[in-house]
């Protein structure tokens, strides 16, 4: 996993999508966009998230 890979994640019991902002050895974050927050970044654990 590196920089600007399209990843999936889950929030709130829902299948989001998002693009790698800084991926590091235990912690990614991610660029997503909200409903209402566009661009927003959320941090996720490598484990958690489907490629």
């Amino acid at each position: 996993m590196k920089t600007g890979d399209r990843v999936k994640f889950s929030f709130a019991k829902k299948e989001m999508e998002g693009v790698v902002e800084h991926a590091f050895e235990k912690n990614v974050y991610i660029k997503a966009d909200f409903p209402k927050d566009k661009g927003k970044i959320i941090k996720r654990k490598v484990k958690d998230i489907k490629a």
